[in-house]
């Protein structure tokens, strides 16, 4: 795919999604953090359901780490893997409290120290919470840069780099969640809404069923 191409679709996209933010609710780096660990094969309306009702009560390390490792368990039993996940929440709450006073920090290597933080969930936090150039790819990125032909790549870290590498430097910041929510709404995994998709003629994708974009249009989440 060339560069042309390549502007002409995140044009569309930061058209058609002029809101490209995360669907996870939270107040605060570290609200968002636990978000997103929780989001691990699971559902953002499923993890929404289960802090609103945790953040009232528990928001900090220190909160978090009162409450405990049981106590977090009736908060969170609804999401799936929701024990491993309470043991890495109780390790890094007590190693934010340890080494970053209590705080999220700003640096890949700082965070993915913490227990049940990787490359994505990460790359996610310094995106969403500190406005840095990083794109996570998920399943849906993952689907839409291979099928589109966008940043085809074998695994995520492949398609992660070529993404780094090849989006227009006004978009990499909003690249992240405007691929996620595209994959989300329109390019699904089973029944791809090529029809309705605003970069349908730009998409070098062999079985797409139009080739024609129509009136872009709004997406409502």
């Amino acid at each position: 795919m060339n560069a042309d191409k390549r502007r002409h679709i995140f044009e569309r996209l930061a058209i058609a999604i002029p809101e490209p933010v995360t669907e996870l609710e939270y107040s605060s780096p570290f609200e968002l953090l636990i978000a997103v660990v929780l989001s691990a094969q699971a559902t953002d309306k499923g993890v929404n359901k289960a802090t609103r009702q945790l953040f009232p009560v528990a928001n900090t390390p220190e909160g978090l780490l009162a409450l405990g490792e049981s106590g977090l368990k009736t908060y969170i039993n609804t999401i799936g893997l929701f024990n491993s996940k309470a043991r890495h929440i109780m390790g890094l709450c007590q190693n934010l409290l340890d080494h970053h006073n209590s705080e999220v920090p700003p640096e890949r290597a700082a965070l993915e120290a913490l227990p049940g933080v990787g490359r994505k969930t990460a790359n996610v936090i310094l995106n969403t919470a500190f406005g840095q150039p990083t794109i996570a790819v998920d399943t849906h990125i993952f689907r839409v840069a291979n099928r589109t032909r966008l940043a085809p790549g074998k695994n995520v870290v492949e398609v992660e780099h070529k993404l780094a590498r090849s989006t227009p430097k006004e978009f990499l910041k909003d690249a992240h969640h405007l691929l996620i929510l595209h994959g989300r709404y329109t390019c699904k995994a089973r029944k791809p809404e090529c029809a309705n998709c605003p970069i349908a003629d730009l998409c070098e994708y062999p079985e797409r069923t139009a080739v024609t974009p129509p009136t872009i249009a709004v997406q409502s989440r």
